[in-house]
């Protein structure tokens, strides 16, 4: 494996998972897999749970972490080719992505979407100017439509709190007060595709997701007959797709409650908005793993670290 920039960069998602309970027994067994080698995490937005977790897979392997808040440390970075740069950019993609390149075997970037032009967006401009300039691999730690560590720690997790041979999920919208991305969800969508569950979505009408994602997967407006015998209730927000980047519904009646849930195990990536998202009920109880959820994401990183090594 080259790149891991998609769930689409996992061939098989069941040995995948069992590679991940394997390290995650023994984190520390590939410790000299990583020795003098280095990995450049840049990131263009906020990340809690990503940085660290990408770091601790890192140093669990052997390597060293270079970590860059690009938009706030670096020059601003033109990535249209071609252009007249008399403007507030003041380095092009192709030198910075090949001066990193000199400095790091591994390059993590994380960088939001506009939320303001879809074609733009889906183009994954970010994403795939590192990949075509870089001439190392590139690992997308969240890009403007997809988040394949978070999705792949997803699989994970559910595999490991699976009760039943044949599972239902359910990946539910819930209202918040902001714009946010589709790509944890679409990354979920695309992991759950992978694995022998029943999954289903549920969203206000006006949020269905990219329909070249979701496929077949049913569609329900009615989030309780979602639920309906759920053994995971998967919670994500996400603007709306068709109306592109507008917030249309922040119905509280779409807030994950304890009476809803029922016995599923309620899943969310964090950050979550207490009692607006889901109540404290439910992100108090039992019933929640998101905390576990949060533990596999050093796993899920370092799966696909050790994978890119084991190729350099």
């Amino acid at each position: 494996m080259k790149h891991y920039t998609s769930i689409h960069d996992i061939d098989d998602i069941n040995t995948w998972i069992a590679d991940a309970k394997a390290l995650k027994s023994n984190p520390l067994k590939d410790s000299a897999l990583g020795k003098d080698k280095t990995i450049g995490l840049l990131f263009f937005n906020s990340s809690l749970r990503t940085r660290l977790s990408t770091q601790k897979a890192a140093l669990n392997l052997g390597m060293t972490p270079i970590v860059m808040n690009v938009s706030g440390d670096a020059w601003g970075l033109e990535f249209e080719d071609g252009t007249i740069m008399n403007g507030n950019t003041a380095e092009h993609i192709k030198e910075a992505a090949a001066v990193v390149s000199q400095y790091c075997d591994i390059i993590a970037v994380r960088a939001f979407p506009t939320l303001k032009d879809k074609a733009k967006d889906e183009s994954e401009q970010v994403m795939n100017a590192f990949k075509k300039y870089a001439s190392v691999p590139i690992v997308n730690m969240e890009s403007a439509t997809g988040h394949p560590l978070q999705g792949l720690t997803d699989a994970l997790t559910i595999s490991e709190h699976a009760k039943t041979a044949k599972l239902k999920v359910v990946l539910s919208w819930a209202p918040h007060v902001r714009a946010l991305p589709h790509a944890v969800a679409n990354s979920f969508v695309q992991a759950m595709q992978k694995m022998d569950v029943e999954f289903v979505i549920a969203n206000p009408e006006g949020y269905n997701l990219n329909p070249e994602i979701t496929g077949d997967t049913p569609i329900y407006h009615n989030q309780e007959k979602a639920f309906k015998d759920a053994d995971f209730v998967y919670t994500k927000n996400w603007s709306s797709y068709e109306d592109y980047g507008k917030v249309k519904n922040t119905d509280p009646n779409w807030m994950i409650t304890k009476d809803k849930l029922e016995n599923a195990k309620f899943m969310h990536c964090l950050p979550v908005r207490r009692n607006v998202v889901v109540e404290d009920a439910v992100l108090d109880s039992d019933s929640s793993i998101v905390i576990e959820q949060a533990n596999n994401r050093t796993f899920a990183a370092q799966l696909v670290l050790k994978k890119i090594l084991e190729n350099l």
